[in-house]
């Protein structure tokens, strides 16, 4: 059954976006990358459409259908003026519960996928990325890309796609829209249902062994990524933590920014990526920098996570922080697609979407200690995945060793 929300905000084009529980994280064993490619598969044709057809009936409209997979769900949107809408929503009902499913264009996609993993190869901070989620995460689906990898993806077979449209069908639907046409519940009478925090995953007792991954190249370029898995979005550790990344990356007043570029200029590329996840999320530093700077860039690095373990944020450094993450939200209303997509994952996850003044209200609750005690939580023994020069990355390991 699809549930139906909606968010009354008056544009001159309209957006609906279905958000489907369970993405890549529903991938079987030895097949992932599966529901990659059938999300793809489903907006390439349905009852009424083939796949031409179909492109052709949406671009007429100057509208646009896209899809996306990420860890926890699959989200499948459409978006035209209001004049066109009411012809094109059904579509997306269409293409959920009656797509055509071509094996020719499986075997397109198919094809697509494989050429998307090989060009990620090709960049080697995702190759670092995917060392680092394997060392944190073991065998939880969070270790794995969501487009899989070549040697499962090939092995990938069309009756393996229906297969996996059968548990498709069977999981929780949800949509959203700033229509009417929708029918749907208004957000603001939707009840917040609350869920157990998963907390089953955190690998607060591996080895130190277990902490470092590396990939050697002959790049001119190093590559370091230390962080740790955290909380889920529902709980009530998830606004601390985003004040956290607000004070280290929020703006050129992030404590990244000033240590690594202001002072030193050392990096080509650095930042937090704490992104929102129905289970535990990664809170890492990412960070890039030349051989040459490496070694100073990694001692500059320890020394900033180990102060974070030492003492809390001033009150001057904890209120621009929460000031920062506020702006972010309110940047992060300024697109009607992002909020919607936003709002109906939350309520997926169980989580009512709240007011702003509601949400400024929690994060200026939140203390130095609150945050504090979760860098001692989670940030005691973190991981750290490195890609570069060989000879650099064995003393970047001795380092390692010695410091944590």
């Amino acid at each position: 059954m699809l549930k139906r929300y909606l968010y009354n905000k008056k544009r001159n084009f309209s957006t609906a976006s279905i958000w489907i529980k369970g993405g890549s994280d529903m991938d079987i064993d030895n097949k992932r990358g599966i529901n990659k490619i059938l999300s793809s598969l489903l907006i390439r044709g349905c009852e009424g459409f083939e796949n031409f057809n179909l492109s052709e009936y949406v671009e007429s409209h100057g509208a646009e259908l896209n899809q996306e997979v990420f860890e926890d769900g699959i989200s499948i949107s459409i978006k035209s003026l209001n004049e066109h809408f009411n012809k094109l929503l059904p579509l997306l009902d269409l293409v959920i519960n009656k797509p055509v499913l071509s094996e020719i264009e499986f075997q397109k996609v198919k094809k697509s996928s494989l050429d998307l993993i090989k060009k990620d190869k090709e960049n080697p901070f995702n190759i670092c990325f995917d060392k680092w989620r394997k060392i944190v995460y073991s065998n939880h689906p969070y270790a794995f890309n969501t487009i899989g990898n070549e040697k499962e993806v090939s092995n990938i077979s069309y009756k393996d796609v229906l297969n996996e449209f059968e548990n498709f069908k069977k999981r929780e639907k949800y949509i959203i829209s700033n229509n009417l046409a929708i029918n749907g519940e208004n957000l603001g009478t939707v009840n917040q249902k609350i869920e157990n925090e998963n907390t089953s995953h955190i690998n607060y007792d591996l080895d130190p062994i277990c902490r470092f991954d590396c990939v050697n190249n002959d790049s001119n370029q190093m590559i370091m990524i230390i962080g740790n898995q955290t909380c889920s979005c529902n709980s009530k550790e998830y606004l601390p933590l985003k004040v956290l990344e607000s004070y280290l990356s929020f703006g050129m007043s992030g404590s990244l920014f000033k240590l690594f570029r202001e002072k030193n200029g050392i990096t080509y590329d650095l930042g937090v990526f704490n992104p929102v996840r129905s289970k535990n999320a990664p809170f890492l530093i990412y960070l890039s920098v030349s051989n040459d700077n490496a070694l100073f860039a990694f001692e500059l690095l320890s020394s900033l996570w180990k102060n974070l373990l030492k003492q809390p944020l001033t009150h001057s450094e904890l209120f621009l922080s929460k000031e920062k993450l506020k702006s972010s939200f309110l940047l992060g209303n300024q697109s009607l697609d992002d909020v919607l997509q936003r709002k109906i994952q939350l309520i997926s996850f169980g989580i009512k979407p709240i007011q702003e003044s509601d949400l400024n209200l929690k994060i200026d609750e939140i203390s130095s200690l609150d945050i504090f005690k979760l860098t001692k939580k989670y940030f005691s023994k973190p991981f750290l995945s490195i890609s570069g020069d060989k000879k650099i990355c064995l003393e970047v390991n001795s380092q390692w060793n010695k410091n944590f």
